[in-house]
């Protein structure tokens, strides 16, 4: 099965013609305007979001969550001790990096589903398909695999244009 290839733009977006409207998806976007963009459309589940929108966002959060990671075994690690037993007590920084990254998680739960279903769209796939991830084992896979294939022009039934 094989799909058209979307029109390579020879000259970059903001160039001539200025981003793409919100509600279109920004094939080719670079990473800061496909992170404001995923801020911007922080509860959007209609329209389509490009793999290069997708997967620059993925990369940014990949990288803060690691950074946060380390910040929090720094915290947590910082004033730790062995108690009598043997055992490992964390330092008064655990709880600060337990609320960093707890804080982290619940502002991009809900952008993050929203990207996933644009994604989706974008592939001529129903939103609902993001569900597939909460399959054990193979239902991550499943979404990697989703996220990973190409636009289809017939997602175009999930733009909504609008004033955005």
């Amino acid at each position: 099965m094989s799909y058209q290839q979307q029109p390579q733009h020879t000259q970059p977006y903001g160039a001539q013609t200025g981003e793409p409207p919100l509600w279109a998806p920004y094939y080719g976007a670079p990473i800061g305007a496909a992170v404001k963009r995923f801020f911007k459309k922080y509860t959007a589940f209609t329209g389509r979001a490009s793999r290069s929108e997708y997967w620059w966002v993925a990369l940014a959060l990949g990288v803060i969550g690691l950074v946060l990671e380390f910040i929090f075994l720094g915290l947590g690690t910082a004033g730790a001790t062995v108690s009598a037993d043997g055992t490992l007590v964390p330092g008064g920084g655990f709880v600060v990096g337990i609320i960093l990254l707890v804080i982290f998680g619940l502002a991009t739960i809900i952008p993050s589903i929203a990207l996933i279903v644009r994604r989706l769209h974008d592939g001529n796939f129903s939103g609902w398909l993001a569900l597939i991830g909460l399959v054990p084992f193979v239902g991550g896979l499943g979404l990697l695999v989703l996220m990973l294939l190409p636009s289809n022009p017939a997602g175009q039934r999930f733009d909504q244009p609008s004033g955005i």
